[in-house]
């Protein structure tokens, strides 16, 4: 009897030996599923160590592929935006210093395309507001000063009708120049109440009206942009500059365009609202160049909204600096969309219509 009928663990040397996989080579049981991903064997792998990353690396046996199956594939982004007609990869044709003009890859399709560059385009005269947040360490009670504001902001008179209207009304006895104060120091108190409100309002509409007119701050010329909700008539924003060109465009329209989606824009046929149009709100906002007063579609809201500002500017004959100039047109711009009731809006302001 043969030794190796007693001991089942006896191995037969005397058959055929086979060749072991290299050092670090170690030939792998089917357990778990595996694929090449380059010639889809299911079958026939080595455990070929790790990869820098520590993940498993397998070689298969028929193409000498390496992979590491479980290793997460890396997402690949594109340099450049996708088109958005087709989807597919586009390539950069200009670039400028505000926005980049982008053209589809696809000779078919051949889109061309515009995407701002946000961190360049410089910021509105709103963020350049000064004064006070509250009404701590003011000697007068809130509401004399709220009487002030009003009759400052929605009527027509100066400092010096005020404090005899006060006088008269309250007996309270202000100078002013304390009233003149007043209507400049507070545009933070009152911005930071319009920012905790214009969440809640609804500014989607079918137009917003963009255009400019003529201030003067100490004698110089400057320009007064804005832009109009056609259906709430409320004030989106507004810039105030010494220039007017298509820099000027972008900051106004820049920082409006989060506050709603309209179907179109409306200016007139300057040449700077061109390009910020088209890059900041897209193709699907229509951009809609009004070139007289007899077009279906004119630009008189917001030209009526001029007259009504310039009937209150043309008491003041004119501004003494740019930072009363701006604190001054934001209360105005703050009282005619949250505190003045409008006629044409059956006696609403144009944030509760909002």
């Amino acid at each position: 009897m043969k030794v190796e009928d007693f001991n089942p663990f006896w191995y037969n040397v005397s058959q055929e030996k086979q060749t072991p996989p290299r050092k670090c080579k170690v030939l792998m049981q089917n357990i778990v599923p595996l694929k090449c991903p380059k010639c889809n064997n299911t079958h026939l792998f080595y455990k070929y160590g790790k990869d820098k990353d520590g993940y498993q690396k397998y070689l298969c046996r028929k193409c000498y592929h390496q992979f590491a199956p479980d290793k997460p594939s890396p997402k690949k982004t594109s340099k450049y935006p996708r088109c958005p007609v087709c989807g597919k990869s586009s390539f950069l044709h200009h670039d400028y210093e505000y926005y980049s003009n982008y053209r589809c890859s696809d000779k078919k399709c051949n889109h061309s395309f515009f995407v701002p560059k946000v961190t360049a385009i410089p910021s509105t005269s709103i963020s350049k507001l000064s004064g006070k947040t509250n009404f701590k360490r003011i000697r007068y009670p809130v509401h004399i000063i709220l009487s002030a504001l009003s009759m400052f902001f929605l009527g027509k008179n100066s400092f010096r009708n005020i404090a005899l209207i006060l006088k008269t009304v309250f007996n309270v006895k202000v100078s002013h120049t304390t009233i003149s104060n007043w209507c400049k120091k507070f545009a933070p108190l009152f911005h930071n109440i319009s920012l905790e409100l214009i969440p809640m309002l609804n500014l989607n509409s079918d137009e917003w009206h963009v255009d400019e007119t003529v201030v003067k701050i100490a004698g110089k010329k400057y320009y007064l942009w804005f832009v109009i909700d056609s259906e709430t008539r409320f004030i989106l924003g507004f810039h105030l500059s010494p220039y007017r060109d298509s820099r000027q465009a972008f900051a106004l329209l820049n920082s409006v365009r989060n506050l709603g989606t309209p179907s179109a824009i409306v200016t007139d046929r300057y040449s700077a609202y061109k390009v910020p149009v088209k890059s900041l709100f897209g193709d699907s906002v229509k951009h809609i160049r009004v070139e007289s007063f007899k077009d279906d579609i004119t630009n008189n809201l917001i030209e009526s909204f001029h007259h009504q500002f310039k009937a209150w500017y043309n008491t003041k004959q004119g501004f003494a600096s740019f930072e009363s100039a701006n604190n001054l047109i934001y209360m105005f711009v703050f009282f005619y969309n949250f505190v003045r009731p409008h006629s044409s809006l059956n006696g609403l302001t144009p944030a509760q219509v909002a």
